[in-house]
């Protein structure tokens, strides 16, 4: 990184936290008085009421360090004008439940919207291709990131050393805009883990923290990779790869007990973590250092060039499945998730509790099973005590 990078991603710091500080405090005292509150609630485990609105004040950190810098303008402003419509929305999912089919339709929205103003990949395959690699892109690594934000400082730890790998990478190339935003958000993910990782937790993002958060990670990936070739979605996904790898084990796992991937849980990475490490901050700081890890192969890669960048994230790939194997493993479950096979019942009719019960699954779990479709078996009965 030169002298000039180095200097912008110090402003951008420098104006970031501070911002955040006063953001921070500001969007607890509205969120409790209008009782913005994240209530304990089923696969929820947080001790007491907690403000949300977490998002609104990483956003406006964002954005002061970014107009402060002159950071608002041409692709940019649309951008970070997506960014808080995502905010709007995923707030609005925080106050009343949105259906996941409008979530998707204002995501892809958003990945036309950058598309359209020049934040895109350009695979060389095809205006087409592109197109629905960005929008893809987007819609995947909004979610990533929503499913991320399961435990305390997870999410955030994630968005600091992704948004610093983004950073240095922007830098590198001279990008500075997208340099002052990718440190702005640094800087407002590390000052919100303050509050977030305090105990207990003084608040949370949201949906509306996670969302936005996920959409800036994803234009910094857009315009970092912005060279032609297929290599460049590959780079853009080492930049972000943890998000990407906690998705994928919750889709497998989910898969594999047949449970529906919009449901939560506490099947996630970070819960796997935390049964062997024993606190919320010891996750944050393993979170931090693997994303670290993998941003600086990312940046490296990129640097190197378009076949660096395939055979590094060939590598990782390879190394990613096999996480996803160990962590859905006996030895990394989380208490009262079981393994599964498959057990075909050629019936209509609910399957009788006792039945249910002795292979661990409660009968509001598996109300009706299709005919001949797979059904989720566990192996072990760990979810019969907590179904009790």
């Amino acid at each position: 990184m030169g002298v000039n990078g180095a200097g912008i991603a110090a402003a951008a710091l420098a104006i970031a936290i501070p911002a955040a500080c006063v953001s921070i405090p500001a969007s607890i005292a509205v969120a409790r008085r209008t009782d913005f509150l994240d209530r304990p609630r089923e696969y929820r485990r947080h001790a007491v009421a907690t403000p949300l609105l977490g998002g609104a004040a990483v956003l406006c950190a964002v954005l002061v360090a970014a107009a402060t810098l002159g950071a608002i303008s041409g692709r940019w402003a649309v951008a970070l004008g997506c960014a808080a419509a995502l905010w709007a929305l995923g707030t609005l999912d925080d106050r009343v439940v949105v259906a996941p089919k409008w979530r998707l339709l204002a995501e892809a929205g958003v990945g036309v919207a950058l598309f359209a103003a020049g934040l895109r990949f350009r695979t060389g395959l095809g205006g087409d291709v592109d197109l629905l690699a960005t929008v893809t892109w987007v819609i995947v690594l909004v979610n990533a990131f929503n499913l991320m934000d399961n435990l305390d400082g997870a999410c955030a730890a994630v968005t600091l050393t992704c948004a610093v790998g983004l950073g240095t990478l922007a830098a590198l190339t001279h990008d500075r805009d997208a340099t002052v935003i990718a440190f702005a958000l640094a800087g407002a993910a590390g000052a919100f883990l303050r509050w977030n990782l305090s105990s207990p937790s003084r608040q949370f993002l949201g949906d509306g923290g996670s969302m936005t958060i996920g959409m800036l990670v994803a234009v910094l990936g857009l315009a970092v990779t912005d060279h032609a070739g297929a290599s460049a979605p590959l780079g853009a996904c080492l930049l972000a790869g943890l998000p990407l790898l906690d998705a994928a084990l919750v889709s497998v796992s989910r898969y594999r007990r047949g449970v529906p991937l919009v449901t939560g849980g506490r099947d996630h990475l970070s819960h796997r973590l935390l049964g062997a490490l024993g606190s919320p901050r010891r996750v944050a700081l393993a979170l931090c250092l693997a994303q670290s890890g993998l941003s600086a192969v990312g940046v490296a890669c990129e640097r190197i060039g378009a076949g660096a960048v395939i055979s590094g994230s060939a590598v990782v790939l390879i190394a990613g499945a096999l996480a996803v194997v160990t962590l859905d493993s006996a030895r990394w479950r989380p208490a009262g998730i079981a393994t599964t096979d498959v057990l075909r019942i050629p019936s209509m009719r609910p399957v009788p509790r006792a039945l249910a019960l002795a292979v661990g699954i409660t009968t509001a779990e598996v109300p009706r099973v299709p005919s001949l479709r797979p059904v989720p078996r566990p192996l072990a009965v760990a979810a019969q005590a907590e179904a009790e």
